[in-house]
């Protein structure tokens, strides 16, 4: 589902289309799976739900897992949709996916500094 694409971030291609929720959501399985391959390290038991930070485009965001979205499926918040060039969702869109150190940064940089990333980005 993702590849390697520079030093901070893999690299995929997914539907993207709206979501009235809060924060951006992909379906379960995907979350788990694509947590398990790129953010685990092997050791010991690990948590699976972690929220994944992807972008598209100049938005980062955090990404959690949901059993009603499909699957290769990005369902975005409006307030994040109105801020990329997609016309006509759901639109196959190429999606940055943080690496596991450049995640935990920018996570970082979410908390300490709370007004960065409003309306659902990170």
């Amino acid at each position: 589902m993702f590849e390697t694409f520079s030093s901070g971030y893999y690299l995929g291609r997914l539907f993207v289309e709206p979501h009235e929720g809060d924060h951006a959501v992909m379906s379960q399985e995907d979350h788990e799976r694509v947590n398990q391959a790129l953010y685990a390290t092997g050791e010991g038991v690990e948590r699976l739900d972690w929220p994944l930070v992807m972008k598209i485009e100049q938005q980062h965001f955090s990404v959690h897992g949901d059993e009603r979205v499909p699957d290769r499926t990005l369902a975005v918040p409006d307030s994040l949709l109105e801020n990329t060039r997609i016309e006509n969702p759901p639109e196959l869109k190429e999606v940055l996916l943080a690496k596991a150190d450049r995640a935990e940064q920018l996570m970082g940089f979410q908390r300490d500094r709370p007004e960065f990333g409003t309306g659902g980005a990170v």
